[in-house]
């Protein structure tokens, strides 16, 4: 009975494993932080939307410096969340292109793993081959003898 195949390199493929684990665990919060700033960007531009609205016309020099005050913090907020929201994609799609790679290099391990363990087990069947021919040889009695 041949011996069961042992990769070498099982404990870095397993690291492996592990590092696009990870990266697909950072790939999500990426994803899930992009996410949450689009809606924040969204519901500042739909204060903006609804202050704009607002009809500031018969409003008193007080509250017309009110008006221009939100205003202006409402656009600076907008402009913070754009800020943020364009490092979060860059964030995004570095996590994006680390957990491509990391997933190249397990595959490329795995598909070296598949390769020797294929290797391995047709070298195992010849030698099982040529015993099985060497013990036919050694047993067949010819008649003539």
């Amino acid at each position: 009975m041949p011996k069961p195949f042992a990769f070498k390199l099982e404990k870095v493929l397993e690291f492996r494993e592990q590092a696009e684990e990870q990266a697909r665990l950072a790939l999500a919060e990426a994803l899930r932080l992009h996410q949450e700033q689009k809606k924040k960007l969204w519901a500042v531009e739909e204060k903006i939307v609804a202050h704009q609205k607002k009809k500031y016309d018969s409003l008193s020099a007080n509250d017309m410096w009110l008006w221009q005050q939100y205003d202006s913090a409402l656009k600076e907020d907008l402009h913070a969340a754009q800020l943020r929201l364009k490092q979060l994609a860059l964030n995004l799609q570095k996590c994006r292109a680390e957990a491509v790679k990391k997933s190249k290099d397990r595959k490329l391990l795995e598909k070296l793993k598949e390769n020797q363990a294929k290797k391995y087990h047709e070298e195992e069947s010849l030698k099982e081959q040529k015993e099985f021919d060497e013990m036919a040889t050694i047993r067949f009695k010819p008649e003539n003898f």
